[in-house]
């Protein structure tokens, strides 16, 4: 049986070991080592590797920074398995090796990250094939071959993080029962598509070209900062789910203005009519910007940049589930790590 060590304590760590693994764990390895022990096995740093491990199994984001330090430190990279990669397949890539270590799951998610089929259940799969089927124009040929490994062990479909944004923004767009409704950029193939099917007349605004016409959508290609082209109170629902943040940062051909997404702020409560309703979401967290991606908000600061509204609802969704009516101050401090904590917004103008 081999010995393993893995490089990773975080979630790809445990996902590797989730999926199940053909040999023996004697430890991890953190590159900072910030930790003694790990899942009840020893964790080392980067320069007190033990000598009697088989493979090293890397299961961490950081593969050229693991690479780099792997070359520096003279390792055997052929007893080296890179489960991720940037450009090519590195390390160990001998295919019985592979299987023998990672098992059916583990192998077939390297398979998809290589976009490689030699070795995968599919080759099993293709034999199988042939030997049952019946029919001469249904045969497998090597010129039509099209693998998609990824879909045997996907779940069917996903419900992430815009998932349950859209569905929240538009369950409250349809339960209010308007039959108008103005947007500023949010998804099409979401939360638009959402209210299209429910017979309501969406109007979109965003800096870029629409791809294309349908029947209850209407589109103003412009700048969205100033609002302009929109009377003073004549809107009586609208949305910006999570698009007010890029606002200013040049990511979408805008002008640069640092004061662009809060110039936005207020003009859609000049736009909102008395009693007119406002669903928006931004980033929330730490306060900062991460140019010239987005940025993110402390949830009180959307509060207080739309003084002359009233908050209705403050929920947030993240890991994929909504928090519902969450404390303002209540994610002040977090960093996010990578997973975004989207902020939801509900308010009307009185």
């Amino acid at each position: 049986m081999h010995k393993l060590l893995i490089w990773g304590t975080g979630n790809l760590a445990r996902h590797f070991i989730e999926n199940k693994y053909h040999g023996e764990i004697i430890g991890f390895i953190e590159t900072k080592k910030s930790r003694d022990s790990f899942m009840d096995r020893p964790v080392y740093a980067s320069d007190e590797i033990p000598a009697w491990y088989d493979y090293i199994v890397v299961a961490n984001s950081y593969v050229m920074d693991i690479y780099s330090l792997c070359m520096e430190l003279c390792m055997d990279m052929s007893r080296v398995i890179f489960l991720y990669g940037v450009k090519s397949r590195m390390g160990c890539t001998e295919t019985a090796v592979l299987k023998d270590i990672l098992s059916e799951r583990n192998y077939t998610e390297y398979c998809t990250e290589f976009c490689i089929s030699e070795g995968s259940f599919i080759e099993e799969d293709a034999v199988i094939y042939q030997k049952l089927n019946k029919r001469p124009t249904f045969d497998i040929k090597q010129q039509y071959l099209w693998p998609a490994i990824r879909d045997k062990y996907a779940k069917a479909g996903k419900m992430k993080n815009y998932f349950w944004q859209d569905l929240w923004a538009a369950k409250l767009v349809i339960q209010s029962g308007k039959r108008n409704h103005f947007d500023i950029g949010s998804r099409i193939d979401g939360f638009i598509a959402h209210l299209l099917a429910a017979g309501i007349d969406v109007t979109i605004i965003d800096i870029r070209e629409f791809p294309g016409e349908e029947e209850h959508l209407h589109t103003i290609v412009d700048d969205a900062t100033s609002l302009h082209q929109i009377p003073d109170e004549s809107i009586e629902s609208m949305s910006a789910l999570c698009s007010l943040e890029h606002f200013g940062l040049g990511r979408y051909g805008d002008p640069v203005d640092p004061e662009a997404c809060f110039k936005c702020f207020e003009n859609i409560q000049r736009k909102l009519a008395r009693g007119g309703k406002l669903y928006i979401s931004l980033p929330i967290g730490m306060e900062r910007v991460e140019f010239n991606a987005h940025r993110v908000f402390y949830a009180s600061t959307v509060v207080e940049c739309f003084h002359s509204l009233q908050l209705k609802e403050f929920s947030c969704v993240a890991d994929g589930r909504i928090e519902y009516h969450v404390d303002i101050h209540k994610y002040d401090s977090d960093s996010h790590e990578g997973e975004y904590r989207y902020g939801l917004f509900r308010f009307v103008k009185s």
